[in-house]
């Protein structure tokens, strides 16, 4: 048994308003040369992708662009990343995006310094030693790619998505600007923001460290863990919905964008669980972000883990904004469900299944495909 806890994020982490004109600067700084930076070409289009190249000039770094980037990225678009790096020779490779492109530019860190196909390294600490140094420029407030260890990809022809764990794919850097989320559209503010929320729940309810046993890419909750999950729990609480309905709000977006950044932290060490167990096979098979899928399962899996969480469950509802005070140990517990599915309700997160065109007859596969993952 394990008595004992680590607590790993990203190298260096800079956070605020404009910090984003700062990444040429820091990228020389740490030696870089040559920089990729992998993207979209929807962030192209937005300006984001220009903001960050325009930090470059005059720090004598060159910069090259992979813009093929895609929600939920596919392993082919994976290889065609890498072709791209190993042609450009790079000695820094920059996630600028959601999850899916900070995700993608891990893979191709891994795969131009390791060589071999993404299928290689799915699973737990299969990556063999350092990669190449990985930078993060989250735009939107969710996924807490920047702080974490993992990287998701889809497997289109087995329709589920697969995940990369090891302490070698977190960021060297990573450079949070809450400005580069104004240009989040709603669906887009809702659910990242929802996953950040799954993030910080499923870490704070995970296994204590001393009882995980032996670990599969997390630890179990320990007490920076719990700090920095309460902390991210009570931000999208009091935020999300504001920078949901007024998307202008920067008070809101910087809140949410820490919060996204805290929940990384927190379920990158303590762990994620049946959420995202159940939330790989269905978001592969029926097309959904993950952070849809995600918003959708949690109340479903709060209910089923509430027995043995009652307390946690009942300091979530607090921190969620409902008053406890005076309420039972199990109505307090009920409580933070109630507040999951009114937050939830209220940003338009699909709360069946066949809200996103799931059928009946899918339901085995996905619990099948669920309960191989383990955690």
């Amino acid at each position: 048994m394990s008595n004992n806890w680590t607590f790993h994020s990203a190298g260096q982490l800079i956070f605020g308003s404009g910090v984003v004109a700062d990444i040429g600067e820091l990228t020389k700084r740490h030696g870089f040369r040559k920089a990729l930076v992998v993207t979209d070409n929807v962030l192209v289009g937005t300006g984001a992708v220009g903001a960050v190249q325009n930090s470059f000039e005059g720090v004598g770094v060159e910069v090259g662009v992979f813009d093929g980037g895609e929600p939920e990225p596919s392993l082919q678009t994976a290889e065609a990343a890498v072709e791209v790096a190993r042609s450009f020779q790079p000695d820094a490779v920059i996630g600028v995006g959601g999850g899916s492109n900070m995700d993608l530019a891990k893979c191709v860190a891994v795969l131009y310094a390791h060589g071999g196909s993404p299928a290689d390294y799915f699973g737990y600490d299969k990556v063999p030693g350092p990669v190449l140094p990985i930078v993060c420029v989250p735009t939107t407030a969710g996924t807490g790619s920047e702080v974490s260890h993992s990287a998701v990809l889809t497997d289109t022809d087995n329709e589920i998505k697969i995940s990369m764990l090891s302490n070698f794919l977190r960021p060297v850097v990573a450079v949070v600007d809450p400005q580069l989320t104004l240009s989040c559209p709603p669906k887009v503010t809702a659910d990242s923001g929802i996953d950040a929320l799954v993030h910080a729940i499923e870490a704070y309810t995970a296994k204590d460290f001393d009882e995980m046993g032996e670990p599969l890419g997390y630890q179990g909750r320990f007490p920076i863990t719990d700090s920095v999950a309460e902390k991210a729990i009570r931000l999208v609480g009091s935020n999300l919905i504001t920078a949901y309905k007024e998307p202008d709000n920067l008070e809101a977006r910087e809140n949410m964008a820490l919060a996204a950044t805290l929940g990384g932290m927190a379920f990158s060490n303590a762990g994620v669980a049946l959420v995202h167990a159940l939330e790989y096979p269905m978001g592969g098979a029926l097309h959904c972000s993950h952070g849809a899928g995600n918003g959708l399962l949690l109340p479903y899996v709060m209910r089923f883990n509430l027995p043995v969480r009652k307390e946690a469950f009942g300091r979530i509802a607090s921190l969620l904004g409902h008053d406890v005070d005076g309420l039972s140990i199990d109505d307090a517990a009920h409580s933070a469900i109630e507040a999951v599915e009114d937050l939830r309700h209220e940003i338009g997160i699909p709360e069946r299944i066949r809200d996103l065109d799931g059928r009946e007859d899918q339901l085995r596969g996905f619990a099948e495909k669920a309960f191989a993952l383990d955690r």
